[in-house]
């Protein structure tokens, strides 16, 4: 009698396993805000490029899965994966306690910092502190902007997109712009209109890990990210990409 009690348990948790098998998606859509160079950006071709793409194309190829980019504004990013328009966001999104309380995340794939960039005639400030009395520019809702509102005498401004804030930085309107230290790289060291005029400063005073986000309670998918993201770090391959990408 016992064994007959146990094979319909037995059959349901085959059953069981063979629904997760069949849950695992086979194509995801991602949003990505690619206005924040070299890691999401659109090339002249109007294709998104960087890092965090072809990170992303990397662990989907390990994990058996296809990705659709949507190219998404900043603002409307979290929104956007709330209503279910795509399924996750990859686009140099922080890990916080704070984002954690609402989203799920992936493992960090990348670690960076934050830092200041300023114009070249600035020959004294080497902090966000050192800019008291003045405006300092950055990415609205990023953990750039969360730093500059710590400074108590620091004027924050904030920008849809970031390259809008070395614009005003570049025309005099603001005196500095705090940002990830491989953007604050592509701006000041890189791009032949700002490389004569700006420079960064200081070293990168936040230590942060980016993760891709997904909705809060998505275990398959944060497993499925997982597992790609630890195939493409065992292969050595995000050494490749961050090579190409940030140098």
């Amino acid at each position: 009698m016992k064994i007959f009690r146990l094979l319909p348990v037995a059959a349901l948790l085959v059953a069981s396993l063979s629904a997760i098998a069949i849950a695992a998606p086979k194509s995801i859509k991602v949003a990505t805000d690619a206005t924040w160079p070299p890691m999401e950006m659109v090339d002249a071709n109007k294709k998104i490029v960087g890092y965090d793409i072809d990170f992303l194309n990397a662990v989907a190829k390990e994990a058996g899965v296809t990705v659709e980019f949507k190219n998404t504004a900043w603002d409307g990013i979290f929104a956007g994966l709330d209503s279910g328009k795509y399924d996750a966001i990859i686009s140099s999104v922080t890990i916080t306690n704070e984002r954690k309380a609402k989203y799920d995340f992936t493992d960090a794939y990348t670690s960076i910092g934050q830092i200041l960039v300023v114009p070249k005639t600035d020959r004294t400030s080497k902090t966000i502190a050192d800019l008291k009395g003045k405006k300092v520019g950055s990415q609205i809702g990023t953990t750039g902007a969360m730093e500059v509102k710590k400074v108590a005498g620091v004027e924050s401004k904030t920008y849809d997109e970031i390259g809008l804030a070395f614009e005003d930085m570049a025309a005099g309107r603001i005196s500095g712009v705090v940002c990830d230290e491989p953007v604050a790289a592509h701006f000041a060291l890189k791009k032949k209109e700002y490389k004569e005029k700006f420079k960064i400063v200081g070293k990168s005073f936040t230590k942060e890990g980016y993760g891709i986000v997904v909705k809060k309670g998505n275990k398959e998918l944060v497993a499925l990210l997982n597992k790609g993201i630890k195939a493409v770090k065992a292969k050595k391959l995000d050494a490749k990409i961050h090579a190409q990408w940030v140098k």
